[in-house]
């Protein structure tokens, strides 16, 4: 169900989708634009205000954009739990399903990957055209032993250890490795990095710690094949949050029909320091 909140200035939209318990979870969306229809997935720990530099170039160029908020961010719902991508894939059909929407571009970066990965595995695609994967945690982020490429337990542990002593602490230091800030380097502004610690803190501690566990620990290796359709996946090699390594180069092995594109000497947050970029390679894409 698609409903509407509206105040003296403001209309806020919401699609309700159904908690673990059979409670209604709301989930907070956007939509803009007229034209071919893309669906932005958030990355973790943000929102669906990411997207904003994406969102207001492609509306100029006749392209309808539609972005929520996963469960547990942003304005969505907090519920206890849910945060499992067989969950949060049903989360985005029922987006797709109440928005009625038909011949749609996903867009995942980072967790979001995820999402989009689980989506095509659960729901063979309905609904959709076209895929793009942007610094995917896709096809599996832990080192296992049969997974040796993978990021060692112990860095994900440090994470949730960090989130559970000082959440504001960790979010700060978190965003500066998101987009490779450092002494010598300042692809952002303090503003900006600010603000995205901002959109983080506004997140279910719950859901920000659970949802670290989905993206880390889920295998994404057998969903990976039943991606059917042309698919765009596009990561930066200086990426030290989600390495290209164990993850965008092997996800482009998997998927089918891809076109793999590496943007060199980029980190996670490419979608900001190489906006201009990444919004022409998406219009190509979308229009292709």
């Amino acid at each position: 169900m698609v409903f509407k909140t509206t105040g003296e200035n403001y209309s806020m939209k919401f699609i309700k989708t159904k908690g673990t318990y059979g409670e209604e979870v709301e989930l907070y969306y956007e939509d803009l634009g007229k034209g071919k229809p893309v669906v932005f997935i958030h990355g973790w720990p943000l929102s669906q205000e990411m997207w904003e530099y994406q969102v207001t170039e492609l509306v100029t160029q006749g392209i309808r954009c539609i972005t929520y908020d996963r469960r547990g961010f942003g304005r969505s719902g907090r519920p206890l739990d849910g945060y499992d991508y067989n969950t949060l894939a049903d989360d985005l059909k029922t987006v797709l399903d109440q928005l009625d929407l038909q011949d749609v571009t996903l867009v995942g970066f980072s967790m979001g990957g995820g999402e989009v990965a689980r989506y095509f595995a659960r729901h063979g695609g309905a609904r959709v055209a076209r895929a793009v994967l942007i610094s995917s945690v896709t096809p599996f982020m832990l080192k296992t032993d049969d997974n040796p490429e993978g990021v060692d337990a112990s860095v994900f542990d440090g994470m949730m250890e960090q989130m559970k002593k000082d959440r504001m602490d960790f979010l700060t230091d978190f965003g500066k490795q998101f987009y490779g800030a450092s002494l010598l380097s300042s692809p952002v502004s303090d503003p900006y990095l600010h603000h995205d610690r901002a959109l983080a803190a506004k997140a279910s501690p719950i859901a920000t710690q659970k949802c670290a566990v989905s993206f880390s620990h889920t295998d994404f290796r057998a969903d990976m094949g039943k991606i059917t359709v042309p698919t765009l996946i596009i990561h930066g090699d200086a990426d030290k949050t989600v390495p290209i390594d164990a993850s965008g180069k092997r996800t482009a092995q998997m998927v089918p029909n891809n076109q793999y594109l590496v943007y060199n000497g980029e980190p996670h947050g490419l979608f900001y320091t190489q906006k201009d970029r990444l919004n022409s390679d998406l219009i190509a894409f979308i229009n292709s």
